[in-house]
């Protein structure tokens, strides 16, 4: 059930069965469709936003809007970080309690009260009672001819193998505190000290959480990844060799460290680079859902992807898109959906698109990398969409050229096989390109920097 709006806002449909609408109040502004008074109010500054907001109910109401005072937040870039509960109470300083809270009763507006529904609406009607046939496949373990073989293309959840790791006996949110609770992590747009994102975490009502995403983790936690004693996680057995290894320092980030609160996580994206990946749950849980891809299939619904392929648009938070297309994405061919629990680790393949949310407050590990079943995808992907390329560092000028030389080097059969399965899968794709638009139709290659997909363009420094 969700709660009543604080402010006492509610939907723009009652305007029409309401004796008052308290907007007409607020002169000229009145006149200004919903949307057009919140850019309006982007432009100013805190004074002037609370200036405004003194002047009628209905403008008191707009003031108010958390997402305004995210952004004054964020760009202020204070040296002090202390959060208190809101992003407004934050940015001035004063505990939530202590803020005014003005009833706005007959106000009515979409655009006010669609970030409080999605803040409040419950996942769970969205991410239980999963049909059979979009079920994600459950496993204990894999070997690596299996997975080569049968399971390289396709999700899957193993059950067993993180549950061996060091850090999952021993994370907590308070054991990571104890130990890194002054350590800086990244959170989409800001480097917060841990325990300030967890009080964060732990007391918020934003509709897309910040989601804490950290490529630096292993450094700055001092962890040693392997199997030998003293390492503390390391990638499943069944995955087998990373190609992606033979850059060695050159390589583009891979590994990251993933905290959020429940609602946090990241709106449908690819992972870069034609990578595949895995995600282990430390604990929590989270709800995903996926689609393949493939030139004969549209995007998942919802889901807007530009003729040139070079720009990717949907709802801009997850409770939205659940809310307006998770019924028929459901039902669309290829669907794939599953909860990862605590001590699970969830495969996903090169080239799906999927959308993960928390359903509880979660710690995660996640790692791409490239198996030899996918060699002609990362070499496809390197030569003709340099321009989607993420990762690497400004000293790697031609990711493709560097991963031939290195590959040739140290392997060169298995380069040889690859370059030959991406001339096939290059000509596989112009034919049935052609057959869709005609000879003369755009391949689609060009492309924009990778996105993680957390709905407030925010990840920018996020590779």
């Amino acid at each position: 059930m969700v709660p009543a709006h604080p402010l006492n806002v509610k939907p723009l449909g009652n305007a029409f069965t309401a004796d008052e609408n308290i907007k007409t109040e607020a002169g000229s502004f009145a006149l200004l469709p919903d949307e057009l008074i919140t850019q309006i109010m982007e432009w100013l500054n805190p004074l002037g936003l609370l200036q405004l907001g003194c002047t009628c109910k209905a403008l008191y109401a707009f003031s108010r809007q958390e997402d305004l005072w995210k952004m004054l937040y964020l760009g202020s870039a204070p040296s002090e970080i202390q959060w208190q509960g809101s992003w407004l109470s934050t940015y001035l300083g004063v505990s939530k309690d202590q803020l005014s809270r003005v009833s706005c009763k007959n106000l009515f507006s979409d655009a006010l009260h669609q970030p409080f529904l999605c803040a409040h609406t419950s996942l769970e009607p969205y991410t239980h009672d999963i049909p059979p046939a979009n079920a994600i496949a459950r496993l204990s373990n894999l070997n690596a001819e299996d997975f080569a073989d049968k399971w390289a293309d396709e999700p899957f959840i193993l059950t067993d193998p993180v549950r061996q790791w060091p850090v999952y006996r021993q994370w907590s949110s308070d054991l990571l505190l104890e130990k890194y609770g002054e350590t800086a992590f990244r959170a989409e747009a800001v480097d917060w000290p841990l325990k300030v994102y967890v009080d964060y975490m732990r007391n918020n009502s934003d509709e897309s959480p910040l989601y804490l995403f950290d490529r630096s983790f292993v450094e700055k936690m001092d962890l040693q990844v392997g199997k030998h004693d003293g390492d503390h996680y390391w990638s499943p057995d069944c995955f087998g060799e990373d190609l992606f290894d033979v850059f060695e320092c050159q390589r583009p980030d891979r590994r990251w460290l993933i905290v959020g609160p429940e609602r946090s996580g990241s709106t449908f994206h690819k992972d870069p680079n034609a990578t595949s990946a895995w995600n282990a749950i430390l604990s929590g849980s989270k709800y995903w859902i996926m689609f393949p891809s493939n030139p004969c299939d549209p995007p998942p619904p919802g889901v807007y992807v530009s003729e040139d392929q070079s720009e990717v648009t949907s709802p801009l938070s997850i409770a939205e898109w659940l809310i307006g297309f998770h019924g028929e994405a459901r039902k669309t061919r290829g669907c794939r959906e599953g909860i990862c629990n605590e001590g699970e680790v969830l495969h996903v393949p090169s080239g799906w698109w999927h959308l993960v949310v928390n359903l509880s407050p979660s710690i995660a590990i996640t790692q791409n990398f490239v198996p030899k079943a996918h060699l002609a995808n990362a070499l496809a992907f390197l030569k003709y969409k340099p321009d989607q390329v993420s990762g690497f560092k400004n000293d790697v000028e031609d990711p493709y050229e560097l991963f031939v030389a290195k590959l040739k080097d140290r392997q060169p059969e298995l380069l040889q096989k690859g370059l030959a399965d991406l001339e096939s899968l290059r000509g596989g794709r112009k034919r049935k390109w052609e057959e869709l638009t005609g000879p003369n139709g755009n391949d689609g290659l060009e492309g924009r920097p990778f996105s993680f997909g957390f709905g407030d363009g925010d990840d920018e420094n996020v590779p």
